[in-house]
């Protein structure tokens, strides 16, 4: 696993914490706290090209977040298989990779409050033209789908573009989102169903080859996971509320959905 620090990570462009939101927030006293993800989910968290650092709209909130509550944090890297059983059993303090507010979910972990919305679309290469809807993926039997096993894309993908057969041949299943879109790339598979956040930074990054088709497939909340009872639920929900109300995550999707250019 890799430990990066995240006093590398602060973003020059966030708000300072006013006097009153230092009062009305938790004081952490600088608790160590370790966050694990996935690095694989642009613009959420991945590693850049150009510099080889973790980098995201994530590391970046969740900086943020340190900063106002007076906590230290460190971050491991695993994949999407093993973060939530890792988290649910006190492996880490906090989980992160665009992970949707589920209700099975939340038997196993403790949500955050929601701190981004994001709609499903269908992600494929730049000159495909037999796919154009989801319509027109389910009545073609030769197309494949990538996608990673338990997530919100899989079972779209099952149950609303496909047949509801969840061993389905047409589904191949990765172990991290970056490796179905590279086997999107090369041809491999055909299409992936993934958040319009990943899918537009995805889009902005590959010079055309690859675009988004069809109509969304529905909407999807975010949220950071916690051991279940954890006593970090509360004060991570304050400075979510704060940073919402001074405008600050507003300024990270600007930041990472309109100016951040992947590899610049």
């Amino acid at each position: 696993m890799t430990r990066l620090l995240a006093a590398a990570l602060l973003p020059a462009l966030l708000l300072p914490v006013t006097s009153a939101m230092a009062r009305d927030l938790p004081d952490l006293s600088g608790r160590e706290v370790v966050v694990v993800t996935e690095n694989a989910y642009p613009p959420l968290q991945f590693v850049d090209p150009a510099s080889g650092a973790a980098i995201g709209w994530e590391y970046d909130a969740m900086a943020e977040i340190a900063s106002r509550l007076n906590m230290t944090v460190s971050y491991e890297t695993t994949s999407w298989d093993a973060m939530i059983p890792a988290v649910s059993g006190g492996q880490y303090d906090i989980g992160m990779t665009g992970i949707t507010i589920r209700e099975d979910r939340a038997g196993m972990v403790d949500f955050s409050d929601a701190y981004m919305r994001s709609e499903m679309v269908m992600l494929v290469r730049g000159d495909e033209d037999r796919i154009t809807d989801a319509a027109s993926f389910a009545a073609d039997e030769d197309l494949l789908m990538a996608a990673q096993p338990g997530t919100t894309p899989f079972y779209v993908g099952v149950y609303d573009v496909l047949d509801g057969n969840e061993a389905t041949p047409r589904i191949k299943l990765f172990e991290t989102f970056g490796a179905g879109v590279q086997a999107l790339r090369v041809g491999d598979v055909d299409m992936v169903l993934t958040d319009g956040t990943a899918g537009q930074g995805y889009v902005a990054a590959s010079d055309g080859g690859l675009k988004i088709v069809g109509e969304k497939l529905g909407s999807e909340d975010f949220g950071f996971i916690f051991p279940k009872g954890s006593d970090l639920v509360a004060p991570v929900n304050a400075a979510l509320a704060s940073m919402r109300a001074d405008g600050t995550l507003a300024d990270l999707n600007t930041r990472w959905f309109l100016d951040y250019k992947m590899g610049e």
